[in-house]
């Protein structure tokens, strides 16, 4: 397995009071998202020698409106945005002289995670929990272009989650 290393920045001090233990809680999610795509699903990019790199920015819906809208063309804020770099032609497992795989950055807003959380009835945290792990096999080059596509993340998706006793966020 190899070690991963989460480059976390809070952009948005709200942060700090609505979820508290997201650091300690990331570390644990990205844990268990990298041995359950490893022991499942191969992937080269657990071939590595060098740790695989996540960044994430716990931010706001200003500034994930701002990405949105320049990266995606869609003028509004979402609850989470990634940014993968295997998706780059350029992408190098291996580059020369690095210390560790950058895998990309994943941006999180906290106003929409919280107006999603309450219609959806569930807690903050869960909703978070589902999101970076969302982000996370966005990262991986997983993705939802299509049907079968979408199936396989969100069954990944629920799998991880239990393993947080968080029930399945797609069933009615």
């Amino acid at each position: 397995m190899n070690k991963q290393l989460l480059n976390l920045v809070i952009d948005d001090d709200r942060w700090n009071k609505a979820l508290p233990e997201a650091a300690e809680l990331c570390d644990k999610i990205i844990l268990k998202v990298f041995e359950y795509i490893e022991r499942n699903d191969y992937s080269e990019l657990f071939d590595s020698s060098l740790p695989l790199s996540v960044n994430l920015s716990l931010s706001n819906d200003i500034e994930v409106h701002k990405l949105n809208k320049e990266f995606r063309g869609i003028d509004k804020p979402t609850n989470v945005l990634s940014f993968a770099n295997i998706d780059d032609e350029f992408f190098e497992l291996e580059p020369d002289n690095a210390e560790d795989v950058e895998l990309g950055d994943i941006i999180i807003a906290l106003e929409t995670l919280q107006r999603e959380a309450e219609t959806k009835a569930i807690s903050l945290k869960d909703h978070f929990c589902h999101l970076f792990i969302h982000g996370l096999l966005h990262l991986l080059g997983y993705d939802h272009q299509n049907d079968e596509e979408a199936e396989e993340m969100e069954n990944y998706e629920v799998m991880i989650l239990q393993q947080f006793a968080i029930k399945n966020p797609y069933e009615e």
